[in-house]
């Protein structure tokens, strides 16, 4: 059983029960699996970064409206409580941290100032956090997990990444009956009138895989965005990794996975394994 909370009846957030959570663990190692046999070492990222790290990536430039910063209480003259269960904006100090709403922001923090390999891999998890115009349930959350497997070094590097992991999405998804069409979304990285966001329109660079209209994974292609903002080189170090990102929201391949097993999760848990394992 799930139970969800949020503000003002919104169903914004969830506390998995024990058959839910056994499931998204489930999963999780699959992906996790898939990452490791491609040679990605794992790293653990915090759930919150300083707000100068995520304006490097033009976060509040192009997400404004799904960004959440958090600060801390002003207690000067006031009793740090909250009123009809919520504090107003002058009870707080400056917002110098942001919550991410993705998990790969981690690995380009990490590698910043470095040099990596051609065909460096890293793997990481993380809480996700989106203000949204409406919640749904497990398909639409303001908090939720997302494993995601990052790929830096050389384009060619970065592109034989996303049609490996493209192929192993398609190969376990048709084994559990799920049906994923992929297709093309725009995901603005980059500025909305730069030379990258033209090239984003001619040649896409961010497909999801979607159940009906609810995408669960995707693929993304960032060339040296990343690299750029980061200072992160690779070879011999006169030119700006290239990077993309294999994405899983871990919530959501749960809510299709009920969905499709009609609430039957002991089901649901059997069928991925037997699928991770079918499906290499």
């Amino acid at each position: 059983m799930t139970r969800t909370t949020g503000v003002d009846g919104a169903e914004a957030l969830a506390i998995l029960g024990p058959d839910e959570t056994a499931l998204v663990q489930e999963l999780d190692r699959t992906f996790l699996g898939w990452a490791c046999t491609a040679g990605a070492r794992e790293i653990s990222p915090p759930p919150l970064y300083p707000v100068t790290d995520l304006e490097k990536f033009d976060v509040y430039a192009n997400f404004p409206h799904l960004a959440f910063v958090a600060g801390p209480l002003d207690l000067a003259g006031r009793e740090g409580k909250p009123v009809d269960g919520r504090f107003a904006g002058g009870d707080l100090q400056d917002g110098r941290y942001g919550l991410p709403h993705a998990t790969c922001y981690g690995a380009y923090l990490f590698y910043e100032g470095t040099k990596v390999s051609e065909t460096e891999i890293v793997t990481l998890v993380n809480r996700c956090f989106r203000s949204e115009d409406h919640y749904s349930g497990l398909r639409r959350l303001a908090s939720f997990q997302m494993r995601e497997i990052v790929a830096l070094g050389s384009f060619e590097h970065t592109q034989e990444v996303v049609s490996r992991f493209t192929e192993r999405i398609l190969a376990f998804s048709g084994e559990l009956g799920l049906g994923l069409e992929k297709e093309a979304a725009i995901d603005p990285f980059f500025q909305n009138d730069g030379a990258r966001a033209l090239l984003q329109k001619l040649s896409p660079v961010k497909y999801e895989f979607q159940h009906g209209a609810l995408a669960i994974a995707s693929v993304n292609t960032h060339r040296n965005f990343f690299g750029e903002r980061c200072d992160i080189r690779f070879g011999d170090g006169k030119e700006f990794a290239y990077t993309s990102c294999v994405a899983f929201g871990l919530e959501r391949w749960l809510a299709v996975l009920t969905e499709v097993h009609h609430g039957d999760l002991p089901a649901a848990l059997a069928a991925v394994r037997a699928a991770a394992g079918r499906a290499g």
